[in-house]
C-alpha cells in the first residue's frame, strides 16, 4: 500500500451546486485502485480546475470498504442556532503567510475562540512543535475529519480525555527515540494523559516529502503494513493515535527553509497530512504526526536567529509535545447515517468557516452546499491561484476580508444576526425588484445559477 498525491484536470463546474459535478469528474479520472482521501484545487479558471488529490493506492477490498468516501454528503436542513460554532482552517503545504510554519496561527485561534461558543480547528493551525496553546473551547480535529464534518457525514463527540496510542520510529540513534518517549512521559505527568505505552516501529513507515508543479508541499508514504498491523492488533484499546517518525527531505532543505524568511513552503507538513488523512479515514480516530530528527548532521545545523514564525521549530527537540497536547482531548469521530446524536457537533451546528483567500477544497465545497457562511482572509497569502467569487455562492454566503481582525468582526456580526455590510458605509440602496427582473431571477434559479455572479459576494474592504 502506498499513499501519494496525483494531479488531475477537471472541467470547471457549471451548476449552482457543484459538489456532485466535481465528484463525478474527479472519480472518472482516478486510477481504478486509487482511493481519494484529500483534494485541493491549486489553480482554476471558468473553464478548467487544476486539482491535486491525495490517494491510497492498492488499498485492497477489505480496507477500501472501511473508508467513508470523501464525496459522501448528508445535507443539513437548517443551522442549529443554540450555539455559535466556527471552523478555522489553514490548509497544510500551501505556504500560508499566517499558520503556514510552526503554530503561528495560534493567536488567530485564540482571538476567534473569543467570538465562538465552540471553535473547530485542525492541527496545522496550532501545532508549534514543542509549543502549543489550545483555547479551552476549541476542538482539535484532523483535517479529513473536518471535511467530513462539514459534509455532514460525521459528528464530533467531545471527550474528557483519550487513550492515546503512541507510535514512533525505532531510530538507529537511540537518543531520538528517547526524546520521543520522554515527551510522552512529560505529557503524562503535565497533562495527566493516558499514554503509558509507546510502540517503536521496525521496519519504519517511509515518508518522503516533495513539491508538486504548483509548489504545494506533498509527499509519498510507503511501507505502511507494520503500522496498520499494529493499529489493527490494538483496535479498541485506544481513542487516538500519535506518531513521531522521520521524514526524508533533501539535506539542504533544513537550512534553506529557515533562511528563506518565509518564502519557502514548509516541506514537512504536506506528507504528514496525507498520512494522518489516511489513518483517520481508515480508523475513524483522531490522528496527528510530528517529524523526528533524522541524524546528528541535521540536529547540528546552526540556523541562527530565524523568522519568528519558525522559532518554535528552531528551539524544539522532539517536535512532539503539540501532538500529545492536541490529542489529549481531541473529540471522538461518530459516523452519521441520520440525525446526529444529542451532545455532538455536526454540520447542523456549524455557523461559519474561516479560511485563507483562494482556498478551494472539500471544506469549502461542502460549506457551499450546506449554506454555511465562508469568511476568506486576503492577508493570509498563499501559492494557490483561485478566485472564490467564481463559485455559485448564495446571497451573503461569502465574505472576503482583508485580515483576521475583520474576519472576527464578521463572525461577531453573524453571531448577532446582523448583516455584516450594514455596519459599513455607504449602505447600498434598498432595491425594488420589478416583475420582469423577478422573472429573470426565477429563470436563473431554475437553471441552477445563484448568488456570486449577481454581485452578491460581500467584500469587506
Amino acid at each position: 500500500m502506498r499513499i501519494a498525491e496525483i494531479s488531475v484536470r477537471i472541467p470547471a463546474p457549471r451548476s449552482g451546486a457543484p459538489w456532485e459535478e466535481v465528484r463525478s469528474s474527479l472519480m472518472s479520472q482516478l486510477p481504478g485502485r486509487a482511493w481519494p482521501i484529500r483534494f485541493a484545487v491549486v489553480a482554476s479558471t471558468r473553464e478548467v480546475w487544476e486539482c491535486e488529490v491525495g490517494v491510497i493506492e492498492d488499498i485492497g477490498t477489505a480496507r477500501g470498504g472501511a473508508i467513508q468516501p470523501i464525496f459522501d454528503l448528508r445535507r443539513r436542513t437548517a443551522e442549529d442556532t443554540r450555539q455559535f460554532t466556527a471552523v478555522l482552517l489553514v490548509p497544510t503545504g500551501i505556504g500560508s503567510e499566517i499558520g503556514g510554519h510552526a503554530g503561528d496561527a495560534m493567536p488567530v485561534a485564540a482571538l476567534a475562540a473569543t467570538v465562538a461558543d465552540t471553535l473547530v480547528l485542525h492541527p496545522n493551525v496550532v501545532n508549534g512543535s514543542d509549543i502549543m496553546e489550545l483555547p479551552a473551547n476549541a476542538l482539535y480535529v484532523e483535517g479529513s475529519v473536518v471535511s467530513r464534518l462539514l459534509a455532514g457525514t460525521v459528528a464530533l463527540r467531545p471527550v474528557r480525555s483519550n487513550r492515546v496510542l503512541t507510535v514512533i520510529d525505532d531510530h538507529e540513534m537511540r537518543r531520538y527515540t528517547d526524546d520521543a518517549i520522554n515527551t510522552v512521559s512529560a505529557a503524562r505527568v503535565s497533562f495527566g494523559m493516558d499514554a503509558s505505552d509507546v510502540y517503536p516501529l521496525h521496519p519504519r513507515v517511509r515518508l518522503t516529502s516533495r513539491y508538486t508543479k504548483s509548489g504545494r508541499a506533498v509527499g509519498e508514504v510507503s511501507e505502511l503494513d507494520g503500522l496498520l498491523q499494529l493499529l489493527d492488533l490494538h483496535r479498541g484499546e485506544y481513542d487516538a493515535v500519535a506518531l513521531s517518525t522521520q521524514i526524508s527531505v533533501p539535506f539542504n532543505f533544513h537550512l534553506d527553509y529557515y533562511t528563506a524568511q518565509g518564502s519557502m513552503v514548509n516541506p514537512w507538513g504536506g506528507v504528514e497530512a496525507i498520512l494522518t488523512h489516511a489513518l483517520s479515514s481508515l480508523y475513524d480516530v483522531p490522528t496527528a504526526h510530528a517529524p523526528m530528527l533524522e541524524s546528528p548532521d541535521v540536529e547540528n545545523i546552526d540556523v541562527g536567529v530565524v523568522d519568528p514564525r519558525m522559532a518554535a521549530e528552531a528551539i524544539s527537540t522532539s517536535f512532539f509535545t503539540c501532538v500529545m497536547k492536541g490529542l489529549h482531548r481531541s473529540p471522538a469521530v461518530v459516523r452519521l447515517h441520520g440525525t446526529p446524536p444529542e451532545g455532538t457537533v455536526a454540520a447542523e451546528q456549524v455557523s461559519c468557516l474561516i479560511i485563507p483567500d483562494k482556498v478551494i477544497g472539500l471544506p469549502v465545497l461542502a460549506a457551499l452546499e450546506q449554506g454555511i457562511p465562508v469568511i476568506a482572509v486576503r492577508e493570509n497569502e498563499n501559492i494557490l491561484d483561485n478566485d472564490l467569487a467564481q463559485l455559485p455562492w448564495h446571497h451573503n454566503q461569502l465574505f472576503v476580508v482583508d485580515n483576521y481582525w475583520e474576519a472576527i468582526g464578521v463572525m461577531a456580526a453573524l453571531r448577532a444576526g446582523i448583516e455584516p455590510g450594514i455596519v459599513r458605509r455607504p449602505i447600498p440602496p434598498t432595491r425594488e425588484i420589478a416583475p420582469a427582473a423577478r422573472a429573470r431571477q426565477a429563470a436563473a434559479a431554475a437553471a441552477g445559477h445563484t448568488g456570486a455572479h449577481d454581485g452578491q459576494v460581500r467584500t469587506q474592504s
